[in-house]
């Protein structure tokens, strides 16, 4: 039998009403399961007792698990193999700075060590980007919102992660429901995450571009050009025949306030 992650957050909150379970006890759950990963259901104290035979017949703390974790010599990166409940694999990358290290306008900046988590939101990849190697995967899957999420569980247990970007595998406007709502979460109860402090990376998939405004408001974008001419960006990605140069500066025209654009 296939489980759901317990961060499925839309289809744990329809269970949830569709049995009569009042939805604030999903905050509850998520705050235990991230802080004892390897728990049993009947660990988690005071929830309703209709909420236990249901989280046990139909949902998983964790679907995933971490495979490796491979530091980098000077301890500045790890990268996260993970496995999929279906036997597939994706990766994340934990990038740690220090920002005292730099300066602004001549001083030293304020603040101390800080984490980024590189994210995945499928496995391989259908855009064909000449430069990344995921590209020559083929698409494979989605991931779930809860596989999305779920990298950044596994991560927080090696490192305090302040700051999340969608540019590991996949396209994450292809996943675009996942997305959105995998980003909702990590910006809610408890992991609190700040809009701002989340980016998405993508080839430039327009129709989806214009509907980030109003779904994830203040988020940020980058958005691949790799070229200024539409021609050479067309050979670097294919999928730029799609996403032409010009669509991209009416969506850039319409969303300038809140997303940043050019990587």
């Amino acid at each position: 039998m296939s489980y759901r992650s317990i961060f499925d957050g839309g289809i744990l909150r329809t269970e949830f009403e569709k049995a009569g379970i009042n939805t604030h006890f999903i905050h509850t759950i998520w705050k235990f399961v991230i802080e004892n990963p390897n728990c049993e259901w009947n660990e988690i104290p005071s929830l309703p007792s209709a909420a236990y035979p249901l989280l046990r017949s139909k949902f998983k703390p964790l679907t995933s698990t971490l495979h490796s974790a491979i530091k980098s010599n000077d301890n500045g990166t790890t990268k996260l193999l993970v496995k999929l409940q279906n036997g597939s694999f994706v990766e994340a990358v934990i990038m740690r700075y220090d920002t005292r290290l730099g300066k602004y306008c001549g001083k030293p900046r304020p603040g101390g060590p800080r984490s980024t988590l590189c994210i995945s939101s499928q496995v391989g990849c259908k855009m064909g980007c000449k430069f990344c190697a995921t590209g020559t995967m083929g698409f494979k899957s989605n991931l779930s919102s809860g596989e999305i999420v779920e990298q950044l569980v596994h991560a927080s247990r090696l490192s305090n992660i302040r700051n999340v970007v969608f540019m590991g595998m996949g396209e994450p406007l292809n996943n675009y429901a996942s997305l959105v709502e995998a980003v909702r979460i990590m910006t809610g109860l408890p992991f609190q995450l700040s809009p701002k402090r989340i980016t998405v990376s993508t080839v430039g998939i327009v129709h989806a571009i214009n509907k980030l405004h109003s779904d994830l408001p203040g988020l940020n974008l980058a958005v691949s050009l790799h070229a200024p001419v539409q021609d050479v960006r067309c050979q670097i990605m294919p999928a730029a025949r799609a996403f032409p140069l010009e669509k991209l500066m009416v969506s850039r025209k319409y969303l300038l306030s809140t997303l940043y654009w050019i990587r």
